[in-house]
């Protein structure tokens, strides 16, 4: 006979428990999730399929929190602008999740609402159909990269006094990985819808 379930265990702990193993460590394994739990490392698999499982379901819990978007009404300029920065804003707490996100197939349909508003928005922005797949590329370059700086050191650059005069002028006085990275994606994203005003073109 199957052993009875824990009444300690439940889908939502078992993903609140991997979510924070990856928040400190960058990684969760079965065991250490059981071990956190105080449960049987089998018992886990009374709610959870395999490690990608978790992943995904990790995924969906840290774009749940995302504001829908008003793709009807808002200019194409506003509503990509305020998709990135909130696809971004769902990262913060969670930067270390970001090289497991990125190593499946997404399947969460919350987060599959995120790349259809971008589809949307990017027709309406006047993209060729052959360009939507590269444009949604590139903004996740930029949030998942943005992400990712929030795990840098305070100190990315440190050349050798007197040399490299340019870099060390551009990097004296730098914020904390925050600022930084706040300011970077702000930028970026501003020069994404740039290149889009001017009717980018490439032959895809």
């Amino acid at each position: 006979m199957p052993r009875p379930r824990s009444p300690l265990l439940s889908v939502d702990a078992i993903v609140s428990t991997a979510l924070s193993l990856v928040d400190a460590f960058g990684d969760f394994s079965f065991p250490k999730v059981a071990k956190e739990l105080g449960v049987s490392q089998s018992a886990l698999y009374n709610y959870i399929e395999n490690r990608e499982h978790i992943i995904e379901l990790m995924r969906g819990r840290v774009f749940s929190s995302r504001p829908l978007l008003d793709t009807e009404n808002l200019s194409w300029e506003d509503a990509l602008r305020t998709l990135a920065h909130g696809y971004r804003t769902c990262l913060l707490e969670h930067p270390r999740l970001v090289p497991l996100l990125v190593t499946q197939t997404v399947r969460d349909l919350g987060v599959m609402g995120i790349y259809e508003d971008m589809a949307i928005v990017l027709g309406k922005a006047g993209l060729a159909a052959s360009a939507v797949v590269p444009a949604i590329t590139t903004v996740d370059y930029l949030v998942l990269g943005s992400a990712l700086e929030l795990t840098a050191p305070e100190v990315v650059w440190s050349p050798p006094s007197g040399q490299f005069p340019a870099l060390s002028a551009a990097i004296a006085n730098l914020g904390p990985p925050a600022k930084r990275s706040e300011a970077a994606f702000a930028f970026a994203v501003e020069m994404l819808l740039a290149g889009l005003r001017q009717g980018v073109k490439m032959d895809f």
